[in-house]
């Protein structure tokens, strides 16, 4: 036995050299001649993924037998190789690592994360605006995701996890699906033709003797006027919902079946590692989602066709809608390029075999064990599926990470989808503002606390046990920056809504009509906000009584406003002073809440995403593993049934809740116009609270029930021996290796 290790060790060493030398592009032959061999222990996860093939050095599955593994007699030499269908050149074969499955996943993680919890929630206020949605539709729409993800995650879980299945596959075609429904959702804009909103008629208060002619009392004729502003609203819904479900569709393996191929072709101790790369991908994906879709909303959404400052509209206006369209588009190129390495993976890695030998399983220890699950045997067959249901939800540990995950999940996807319309309606800035905010809050919170997160694991090699009681502190300090949501600032001051107009008598007679505006014939259809030289905000250059209009470059201007009892301001242009009393641009807010909130969202998201990769270290150990990707299937399903599938739906109507102004259209409701911020701010707090002290017990009755192997103390001479299997050298050198691990 001692002659049989030192040859291994031996190998190892003489092939970890050969790598270096290959790196480095040396000829390995010239020095081996110089006997100029390498010294120290080298990785596990590299001495068995990381070697070209043509060398041979390394452990490969042999490639001259028509049978490979005895559990799988159809997997043949040939679909064990890099390539597509009968294509599979030799010089592909260099790329069979984990490391190459780690970046081309991480690639597909960031693109689902761009796309799903970046693009789609940068433009929920924008498409709610363009196509008259209320906030309760655009929930059902950021919620048709993880519809699909619950209809797809136990077949695409449990079929995938089989031993024989190909996970690679099915990753791949989810890219492709996933590409497929960006496309779609980028489609309404191409179906609904040029955006009016900027274009009306001339939105001005008309002398006495036109009243008759300018206003529209009638749902007859408020037909032209509405069909440029909510055209069909129900058609893009469904759109967009379909849409949705697509890309939910496409995403299911990503984070079942692509973290337990990661996790199986790698070290116990690596995989941390190597899963914290991958969802910090995830995060920063969304990160960028937020940062690239709010540079675009810059943009008009008919840039090509039409000029915006010819017609007076610029980013601050409260009707611009930006070009919401364009990153879909482009994500939809990019998902078919990404799935086209995806599928040249094989099934298995070399190595892999190996590594499972090696394993130490920390799965929770019942009291009475199933011959099935004493002998370890995989459920192969559809019709052991309930028996192998039955098996996880008699895990109590299990359980309760799936419901603290629930509740995790629920707050997580409501603020994604809705947190930056919350900024944007409590500090009065763009939507385009808002979503850079999410994005420059998003990259280092949620990627370095996701990142940070797995790394600690690593670096403390802690126990289940360990990583559940980290888990209860991350979240127990959370819960205190919850009170973020609490800042509230005071609503704008809108004429007739939130403050009466300055003409009236009686301060509590709230009306958008006053005798001001009593002859102007004004359409409550024109929303057309702008703001006063007095800082009030208006429903209409009409409602404010504004008789001139003047466009200079590309904002307008009103002058001859009789609801506005201020003196104007004047500005330059062209060499001429043009005096105004209003400009269609949205009004500056006087709070100072904004950096205040923002800090303390990046620490609440810090400490959020800090805990994420743990909680899913912990979710791989508690349970056996040939369940891993069933389990991980069966724990995303109640994480959508219960967390994510309502939570945008939740959200969505309590912000509709909020709501003080609608978009009253002969169709019905439309979107709506006006939130009162008090009530939105207590709503999201009483959300962010609830939620986190659910985690919170979730997490302790978790580290409560669960029992390792041996007890409640697990052996540490076991762990000792587990990582000492591994082959590392220190924890510096590991340390170190980290950043090379995409490479």
């Amino acid at each position: 036995m001692r002659n049989r290790e030192t040859q291994e060790r031996g190998l190892s060493v003489d092939f970890l050299c050969i790598v270096h030398v290959y790196v480095q592009g040396y000829d390995i032959l010239e020095r081996r001649e110089r006997g100029n061999y390498c010294s120290g222990v080298p990785d596990m996860h590299e001495t068995l993924s990381s070697f070209p093939e043509q060398f041979g050095d390394g452990p490969r599955k042999p490639e001259i037998k028509p049978e490979i593994r005895k559990d799988n007699p159809g997997r043949t030499a040939d679909n064990l190789k890099c390539g597509w269908f009968w294509f599979r050149p030799i010089y592909l074969q260099r790329f069979r690592t984990a490391k190459w499955a780690l970046f081309w996943l991480c690639w597909a993680g960031a693109m689902q994360g761009m796309v799903v919890n970046g693009f789609v929630n940068v433009v929920i206020t924008t498409i709610e605006r363009r196509f008259g949605l209320k906030s309760s539709e655009t929930g059902l729409i950021a919620g048709g995701y993880d519809i699909a993800s619950f209809l797809l995650l136990v077949p695409v879980s449990y079929l995938g996890g089989r031993a024989k299945a190909s996970k690679p596959r099915y990753i791949g075609v989810g890219v492709l699906v996933l590409g497929i429904g960006s496309m779609l959702f980028a489609s309404p804009h191409y179906l609904a033709g040029p955006y009016r909103g900027g274009q009306q008629t001339k939105n001005t208060c008309q002398a006495a003797a036109n009243v008759s002619s300018h206003s529209i009392s009638s749902c007859a004729d408020q037909s032209t006027v509405q069909v440029e502003l909510q055209p069909y609203s129900g058609l893009y819904l469904t759109i967009f919902l379909v849409a949705q479900l697509l890309h939910g569709a496409g995403a299911a393996p990503f984070y079942t079946l692509g973290v337990t191929f990661l996790d199986e072709n790698v070290t116990k101790k690596m995989s941390s590692v190597y899963l914290g790369i991958y969802y910090t991908m995830a995060i920063i994906g969304p990160a960028l989602g937020y940062v690239v879709g709010g540079e675009l909303l810059k943009i008009y959404t008919d840039f090509i066709t039409i000029d915006p400052s010819t017609i007076g509209l610029t980013p601050g206006s409260n009707i611009w809608v930006g070009a919401w369209w364009i990153g879909f588009l482009a994500a939809g190129v990019i998902c078919f390029v990404i799935a086209i390495p995806i599928l040249a993976f094989p099934a298995i890695l070399p190595g892999s075999e190996e590594l499972a030998k090696e394993r130490v399983s920390e799965a929770h220890e019942k009291p009475t064990r199933s011959s099935t699950a004493a002998t370890g045997e995989a459920f192969s067959k559809i019709r052991e599926l309930p028996r192998a249901l039955t098996e996880l939800l008699g895990n109590p540990a299990f359980f309760m990470l799936n419901l603290a995950g629930a509740s995790e999940g629920l707050l997580m996807a409501g603020f994604a989808a809705f947190l930056p319309k919350l900024i944007e309606n409590q500090f009065s800035v763009s939507a385009s503002s808002a979503a850079m905010l999410m994005g420059l809050v998003t990259v280092p919170a949620g990627g370095g606390g996701t990142f940070l997160g797995g790394y600690l694991v690593k670096r403390f090699n802690l126990s289940c046990s360990g990583i559940l009681k980290f888990c209860l502190l991350t979240t127990a300090a959370c819960i205190a920056f919850t009170f973020c949501f609490a800042l509230s600032c005071p609503n704008l001051d809108f004429a007739g809504l939130t403050v009466p107009y300055l003409n009236n008598t009686r301060t509590s007679d709230l009306s958008l009509e006053s005798s001001c505006n009593s002859g102007c014939g004004c359409s409550r259809s024109q929303f057309d906000p702008i703001c006063g030289v007095d800082g009030i905000t208006y429903y209409s250059p009409c409602y404010a009584g504004c008789y001139q209009e003047t466009s200079l470059n590309d904002v307008k201007t009103y002058a001859n406003c009789s609801c506005i009892h201020a003196s104007p301001m004047s500005l330059t242009h062209d060499g001429d002073i043009v005096q105004y009393e209003a400009v269609n641009t949205t009004c500056e807010s006087k709070c100072a809440y904004l950096w205040i909130f923002v800090a303390l969202a990046f620490c609440n998201m810090f400490l959020t995403f800090l805990c994420t990769m743990p909680a899913l270290s912990s979710t791989l150990r508690v349970v056996r593993d040939d369940q891993r990707s069933f389990a991980l299937g069966i724990q995303w399903l109640k994480v959508r049934i219960l967390g994510t599938i309502p939570a945008p739906m939740v959200f969505g109507a309590l912000i509709d809740d909020t709501c003080i102004l609608w978009n009253e259209t002969c169709d019905g409701r439309g979107a709506c116009l006006v939130y009162d911020n008090y009530y939105m701010s207590r709503y999201m707090l009483a959300l962010a609270f609830i939620g986190k002290a659910a985690s919170l017990l979730f997490f302790f009755l978790a580290w409560w029930t669960y029992v390792p192997p041996g007890g409640r103390a697990i052996d540490q001479n076991s762990r000792q021996q587990t990582t000492a299997t591994l082959m590392l050298s220190d924890t510096s050198q590991d340390v170190q290796a980290v950043p090379n691990t995409i490479a």
